[in-house]
């Protein structure tokens, strides 16, 4: 039985995706999304140090992260450039998250992970499109498949049309039928760091 927590899976995965990934990125199985995929990520190990040095809280509200985003990271900010709302998110924010004084903010958090590819187990390709899809948002996707599709060429027109990749699993290992297409995110979101601090508590 086809499994994503199956190591000889995951190293089969990593073969066939081998192009695909950065340097040093590592496997974990995990639900996000309401959906179990095996992740393949990066954790930025300068971020996770200042992290436990600071012993720095939880930040996975998307208030707090939506305030981080409106703060460059490094540059103090003053407080009198902030209105009383921002203000009052600024006191909000969590322990380790940034450095406050009197007179101004210093954003220090920054995504503690990278995520270069989610993959689905899916027994159908449609049930791989929307599962796989649930995580468009956030990173490369694709679908791993326990058996080789009847209906080759309508599903690669399907995925590619929606850039989610395809395995498929076999005797010998893994087969990629199509590349995932590449993660281009049009703008930096709190949901989209929302799901790397999920993924990154798993991780600790």
């Amino acid at each position: 039985m086809v499994t994503l927590a199956s190591s000889v899976i995951g190293r089969s995965v990593r073969t066939a995706s081998a192009a695909l990934l950065e340097a040093g990125s590592q496997t974990k199985v995990a639900s996000l999304q309401g959906t179990e995929a095996l992740f393949f990520h990066r954790l930025d190990a300068t971020e996770h140090t200042r992290r436990q040095e600071a012993a720095a809280q939880r930040l996975d509200r998307m208030a707090a992260l939506e305030t981080l985003l409106t703060l460059p990271v490094g540059i103090p900010v003053p407080l009198a450039s902030l209105d009383a709302d921002q203000r009052r998110s600024v006191r909000a924010l969590p322990t380790g998250a940034a450095d406050r004084d009197l007179a101004t903010v210093t954003r220090r958090a920054v995504r503690p992970v990278r995520v270069d590819l989610a993959v689905v187990r899916a027994s159908g390709w449609r049930q791989g499109l929307r599962d796989a899809g649930r995580f468009a948002p956030f990173c490369r996707r694709a679908m791993l498949l326990t058996r080789r599709p009847s209906h080759l060429e309508e599903l690669l027109a399907e995925c590619d049309f929606y850039g989610i990749g395809v395995f498929v699993a076999a005797a010998d290992g893994v087969e990629m039928l199509l590349e995932p297409g590449e993660y281009r995110p049009q703008r930096h979101t709190a949901a989209a760091w929302c799901f790397v601090e999920e993924l990154y508590q798993l991780l600790r």
